[in-house]
């Protein structure tokens, strides 16, 4: 079995040919095809590729399936005794995408 690790979005990613997989927004519309070029590790055929130099140059592709909105979560901030207390919601946009190939 084949996979990679990437990084997007300040996050790392261990991702398979077929996979679907939620990323921080990328700018592209769906249906996109888009390039992961900060990969940080590849496994094939039984080979481990770590270091930099063998993989300079690779990128996984993958084509951007929608773009959507994550649940929401509460954020509640409250200082004991005091009476304060602060309440708000946040909900982080996601792209989805299918990884179609690995180097």
């Amino acid at each position: 079995m084949s996979y990679a690790v990437i990084r997007t979005g300040g996050k790392q990613y261990r991702v398979t040919e077929g996979e679907n997989l939620r990323v921080e927004r990328v700018d592209a519309a769906a249906g996109d095809d888009i390039e992961f070029g900060d990969v940080l590790l590849v496994k094939k055929d039984g080979k481990v590729l770590i270091d930099g130099k063998d993989l300079k140059g690779l990128k996984v592709k993958a084509k951007v399936v929608r773009h959507g909105r994550g649940t929401k979560i509460r954020v509640f901030t409250f200082r004991r005794r005091k009476g304060f207390e602060k309440r708000r919601g946040h909900r982080q946009d996601f792209t989805e995408v299918r990884i179609s190939s690995i180097p």
